[in-house]
């Protein structure tokens, strides 16, 4: 049995787009705990990371925006996650935009040394301080547990928690479709993440790409999975901030999480539910299931 402990990360500060801070109600919504329990995990919801507001925010920097708040509200989160993984639970949080893995690879890295990860996506977020067009810190938030945001800008730099909490050897990302031209030629780079890209899985096929990737990212001190709603197609994931035609299928997302489930993992982020844009809930349904299925839902 696995036992977990979920922790509510409603941060929006990392992005545009107002919403995406409510989150973790949408996915709690879809009855997460419930059936997480029918599956016979022991759930332990460990309640919500308190995030302050922008309007109680000043924010005069271009290059990162929000950065304060957000490296304070990561470092939260990466306590609760601390007390998850003490007790023996693995931690899944619940976002917000996708600069809450921060938080959560902070704990796992400081627990375990360095790790992999799993980055399900159609953006790769490696993007720092010097490239970002936008200023919007979920757009570093891989470049960031890489360690590369921290080399420019000290302010990524938290005292308590380790610089680089994941390995390019064992970071891969996974369904990849927009890049930026600096995030591009970065990854073109040797000893680069390894990328599947939208391209490589129609042609090799899902499960041959996610088992590649479970062999990659694992063999450091963690494996963990952090799983952006806009990887999956728009016409299933609608409720999302920056969606992105051509995404996985249902299905494939759902692949990519059965493959994951049978090899050990010790954290995940679901993040980028924004319910402001979603149709019925239909994304916070669709992440509940994606963790269903991480976590052992089967047809049979």
């Amino acid at each position: 049995m696995r036992n977990i402990g979920i922790i509510g990360f409603p941060m929006d500060l990392g992005g545009n787009l107002r919403g995406v801070d409510m989150g973790p109600s949408a996915i709690r919504l879809a009855n997460l705990v419930q059936r997480l329990e029918d599956l016979e995990v022991d759930v332990t919801d460990m309640g919500n990371v308190l995030v302050h507001t922008r309007a109680l925010i000043e924010n005069p920097d271009s290059t990162a925006h929000y950065i304060e708040e957000i490296i304070r509200a990561c470092e939260a989160a990466a306590t609760m996650a601390e007390s998850a993984i003490d007790d023996d639970r693995i931690p899944v949080m619940l976002g917000g935009d996708h600069s809450v893995a921060i938080g959560t690879l902070w704990a796992l890295a400081k627990a375990h040394g360095p790790g992999g990860v799993i980055w399900v996506d159609a953006h790769a977020h490696l993007n720092t301080p010097s490239t970002t067009l936008s200023g919007n810190v979920h757009g570093m938030a891989l470049a960031a547990a890489l360690g590369r945001c921290a080399e420019e800008d000290p302010r990524f730099v938290s005292e308590n928690w380790p610089t680089q909490c994941v390995l390019p050897g064992h970071t891969v990302l996974i369904g990849i479709r927009d890049l930026d031209k600096a995030e591009r030629e970065l990854l073109k780079k040797s000893g680069a993440p390894k990328v599947f890209t939208i391209a490589d899985i129609d042609r090799r096929g899902i499960a041959a790409v996610a088992e590649e990737a479970v062999r990659i990212a694992s063999g450091a001190g963690f494996l963990h999975v952090s799983l952006d709603l806009d990887g999956v197609d728009p016409h299933d994931a609608p409720g999302v901030g920056t969606p992105v035609r051509g995404g996985l299928t249902y299905r494939e997302a759902h692949t990519v999480m059965e493959i994951i489930s049978s090899f050990e993992f010790h954290g995940l982020d679901v993040v980028e539910v924004n319910p402001v844009l979603d149709t019925r809930n239909a994304t916070g349904e669709l992440a509940t299931e994606l963790v269903m299925s991480l976590f052992g839902d089967r047809i049979l």
